[in-house]
């Protein structure tokens, strides 16, 4: 008897948006950029010239942490055991294909497995970043994996241990301000007995501990002289009050949060489904949503810092089920990306004239 093999199914990559999401974007002059790890993708997200949305992925293995400099021509990305740096070869004004901006790998550092989450532009131009698994902050070093910058005070010395998940940074003119952690455990994966309650923010400067009593804290951002953050195991994002300690939420974010990013009076967020992973589950949360009979969704939350309201939002299904990271490229309308499979990234050749 011949017997038939169905092939296995291929689930879907499907993204809708709310109806004025393609106008806003219009209107702030810039494109988007967010990561997945779950799917290993990096996304660059643009409008056409005639108005439609353009969504342009390129693939990397375990796709984190994104910083962009403040012009939009450098974008850097954490991926698993490398830290790149992009750059967009289209001169200024020019398009290629209908794209803006072309990001082409220029630069990696081969840096291991740090699980590195936020990564940050430094003042010298270099990349730091949050070296989680270390419980520290790190930069790139020449004939080295990595250099480690600082570590909060009550992390008794570097150990592969990620002992309290230290996952976000926000930086100031290129200066590591505030880190958050998910507790202030100093024993090996210790962070998971606290991922309720323990979640503190640091001054960088000063070691302290400004803030406590978070929910798995993640994404600080210095913005308009605040100090915002995405409290995700509760489900909300408002801003710590370092001289004070207290958190004050803006507003409910419908799927655990990660990434975070600012354009004008607008947070761009980043939510996730988190389904599968009892590191996300058993958490306020949980009950947030129910209580609003509601489910975690995978997509953007685009929310007004006046008002609290989400006023645009973008959602995934398919294939992808978490995002992790959210930045904005100024001054790019529709932009791409060369990856590194295939042989598009052979052709792509930028010269550097300075020398004439």
């Amino acid at each position: 008897m011949n017997r038939t093999t169905k092939p296995a199914s291929v689930e879907k990559f499907a993204l809708t948006t709310s109806r004025g999401f393609n106008a806003w974007l219009a209107q702030t002059g810039a494109a988007l950029a967010f990561t997945t790890y779950q799917a290993g993708k990096l996304f660059v997200l643009g409008l056409k010239p005639d108005g439609r949305l353009s969504i342009f992925e390129r693939s990397f293995a375990r796709a984190m942490g994104l910083a962009v400099s403040a012009d939009g021509r450098s974008l850097h990305l954490a991926t698993q055991y490398q830290l790149y740096r992009f750059d967009n070869v289209l001169p200024p004004g020019s398009r290629q294909g209908g794209y803006d901006a072309v990001y082409a790998p220029h630069q990696a550092a081969i840096t291991g497995d740090l699980d590195i989450h936020d990564v940050a532009i430094g003042a010298d131009g270099r990349p730091i970043f949050a070296a989680t698994l270390f419980n520290c902050l790190g930069t790139v070093s020449d004939g080295f994996s990595f250099r480690p910058l600082w570590r909060p005070p009550f992390i008794s010395r570097l150990a592969a241990e990620d002992r309290c998940h230290l996952n976000g940074m926000a930086v100031e003119a290129g200066v590591p301000r505030y880190v958050t952690c998910v507790s202030g455990s100093d024993a090996v994966d210790g962070w998971r007995d606290r991922r309720a309650d323990g979640g503190v923010v640091v001054d960088v400067a000063s070691g302290e501990v400004v803030a406590a009593g978070l929910s798995m804290p993640h994404s600080p951002r210095l913005h308009d002289g605040r100090l915002w953050l995405l409290n995700s195991g509760e489900g909300s994002f408002g801003w710590v009050d370092p001289a004070t300690g207290r958190f004050t939420p803006l507003c409910f974010c419908p799927g655990y949060a990660r990434g975070l990013a600012f354009v004008g009076n607008h947070a761009v967020i980043g939510l996730s489904l988190a389904r599968e992973n009892r590191t996300f589950q058993g958490l306020g949360l949980d009950g947030a949503l129910a209580a609003r009979d509601s489910a975690a969704r995978c997509g953007l939350l685009v929310v007004d810092l006046t008002s609290g309201d989400a006023v645009e939002w973008l959602r995934i299904e398919g294939v992808i089920h978490e995002l992790f990271d959210v930045a904005v490229l100024p001054g790019v309308t529709c932009p791409s990306a060369i990856g590194l499979k295939g042989d598009e990234v052979l052709r792509v050749i930028a010269l550097d004239d300075a020398a004439g």
